[in-house]
């Protein structure tokens, strides 16, 4: 079962990896503008919101693997319907009622259901140590994506139009999502469920909450700086071309999918909150420096240092919620803990496009750095005494 969520989760990510690349080449090439893109970014992020807190809802009273299909369907849709789309306001729709996920990360309405499904299929000492390999398969593919986001220029040799073959990359997506689908088909459902009455929350409602609020700062903060804004940025700033980020995007996945276990052997060392923070913060420093730096070989080594410190927080924070939950509380906890980050993160988009337009380009990543340090300082002050199972006295 853990085997087929990480296969999963591979192709989906694989999908990502090119689609939050590709998705401003593409906007671009049909006439729109950054605040444009960024209102797309908007509208997907606050879609994955609304769908996540729902999948929360329903994943405490309905089969698990029949949802995961629903979402992999949904994903099959997007890609077919992107791919066929000219019109500003189908992509603006499309992109809030589908799966396209400009921060090539963890934002999706898949995440809830996967990770209660693998947090009760491993005990717990071994919880950090699967969610850390879950993440590898999801960078390692998401970096073969963004790899593959060179494949419109390597066409033009062939004599392939870049929009006909960009069209083509998201009728791969929509393939992927068929394949994912046959692999959460089998997935088996867990003793109880559509037994469960009244809140899917109950005894763990104020950690949760708490949880929630914190990292939708974090969200609203990585908001500034997802994948496909990076991307247009160095595009524009630096004239990279697809080849040459795709490149960089490739690295730079490699890069953060090794740093899961690390991760993971870190938190065994010094704790899960502990790793949380004292990776991060220096991963927003050097997204700051990227920002002020003039010269293109500096900026893209500090966004590479940068994508080997900034996802160690996210292996340790799924298997952090899922410790201080109940059981039958984590499909709910995962989603209450990602829909205000989704939601968070939907407003900042819009806001880095409006600021690209005028001129601002280095504000976006700068509020992204000092919010997220922000952020990293009040968890650990928050959190620093909740401790998982694991970290328990005599364990």
């Amino acid at each position: 079962m853990v085997a087929r969520l990480y296969w999963g989760r591979a192709l989906r990510d694989f999908g990502d990896g090119f689609v939050a690349v590709l998705l401003p080449v593409y906007l671009a090439a049909l006439g729109l503008g950054a605040f444009e893109i960024g209102l797309v970014a908007t509208a997907a992020l606050l879609g994955s919101a609304a769908m996540t807190l729902g999948i929360g809802w329903l994943g405490a009273r309905h089969d698990t693997a029949r949802l995961l299909v629903v979402a992999a369907v949904l994903m099959v849709a997007t890609g077919l319907v992107f791919a066929g789309a000219n019109a500003f306001p189908v992509f603006l729709f499309v992109a809030f009622a589908g799966t396209v996920n400009p921060s090539a990360g963890s934002v999706s309405i898949f995440v809830p259901l996967e990770h209660a499904v693998l947090s009760r299929s491993v005990p717990d000492e071994r919880r950090t140590a699967s969610f850390a390999a879950y993440s590898l398969v999801g960078a390692l593919a998401g970096a073969l994506g963004g790899f593959a986001a060179a494949t419109p220029d390597l066409m033009a040799w062939a004599g392939v139009s870049q929009l006909a073959a960009i069209r083509g990359m998201f009728v791969l997506y929509a393939a992927l999502g068929v394949g994912a689908a046959l692999l959460y088909r089998v997935v088996p459902t867990a003793a109880g469920v559509g037994q469960t009455k009244g809140a899917p929350l109950g005894p763990s409602r104020r950690i949760v909450l708490k949880l929630a609020g914190l990292f939708s700062i974090d969200a609203f903060a990585g908001g500034f700086a997802v994948q496909s804004l990076l991307a247009l940025w160095l595009f524009e700033r630096f004239g990279l071309s697809l080849i040459q980020a795709g490149f960089f995007f490739l690295w730079s996945g490699v890069l953060a999918a090794f740093s899961y276990p690390v991760a993971s052997w870190l938190a065994a060392r010094i704790g899960l909150v502990n790793t949380m923070v004292f990776t991060h913060i220096p991963s927003s420093l050097c997204l700051i420096g990227a920002a002020l730096v003039p010269n293109l070989d500096l900026a893209l080594a500090l966004l590479l240092v940068r994508s080997a410190l900034s996802q160690m927080d996210v292996p340790t924070r799924s298997s952090y919620v899922m410790a201080v939950v109940t059981p039958p509380e984590r499909a709910a906890a995962a989603s209450v803990t990602s829909v205000p980050r989704s939601l968070a993160a939907a407003a900042s988009p819009a806001l880095a496009g409006a600021l690209y337009a005028t001129g601002l380009t280095a504000w976006p990543f700068i509020a992204c750095g000092a919010l997220k340090i922000a952020y990293d300082l009040l968890l650990l002050w928050t959190f620093r005494h909740v401790r998982p199972p694991e970290e328990q006295p005599g364990r």
